[in-house]
């Protein structure tokens, strides 16, 4: 692999099986696209995998076998079944870091910004009571995150499940 050990400018690219990694991977900071953005049914979905891999510097990741013999140096074969042992391969390859800014998007990519007091509001799943978080706003699909449980129980799950 070319990308530099866990730096926050390696960049995957992941297949339809891989959905939860890429939500993992968004929180942890990685910009990270996914073949579940693309139209379905398109018999050249590999090669196109392959091709945006290639043009934008990004790392695929699969669990398809062929795809990753196809991809030689730019593919990782994921090898682990849950979430959280596929993280831990990544982390083990050193193309990730074990962190979570939660700094883009689990739904779209976009990097996040912080809230305005209107995007709160405008948020019927915003928490009332809002001392202590810290909001923030994706401008692509209009999602509103905080640092609330959800968001520690993750880090949990990560500082408790990952080595580094």
């Amino acid at each position: 692999m070319s990308a530099e050990c866990g730096s926050s400018d390696t960049r995957f690219i992941a297949d339809r099986m891989l959905g939860t990694l890429t939500r993992y991977l968004r929180f942890m900071g990685y910009d990270t696209i996914s073949a579940n953005g693309f139209m379905s049914g398109s018999a050249d979905e590999d090669t196109l995998l392959l091709a945006l891999a290639h043009d934008e510097h990004r790392i695929l990741l699969t669990r398809d076998h062929e795809l990753a013999r196809r991809g030689n140096d730019l593919a990782v074969l994921v090898t682990a079944g849950d979430v959280l042992s596929q993280v831990q391969q990544l982390v083990d390859l050193g193309l990730v870091e074990r962190r979570l800014p939660m700094s883009r998007c689990s739904i779209c990519n976009t990097v996040l910004r912080g809230a305005q007091e209107d995007e709160i509001d405008a948020a019927a799943y915003a928490p009332r009571d809002r001392n202590g978080y810290t909001f923030f706003w994706c401008e692509q699909c209009g999602k509103l995150y905080w640092n609330g449980s959800h968001g520690r129980q993750l880090k949990d799950r990560i500082d408790s499940r990952l080595s580094s």
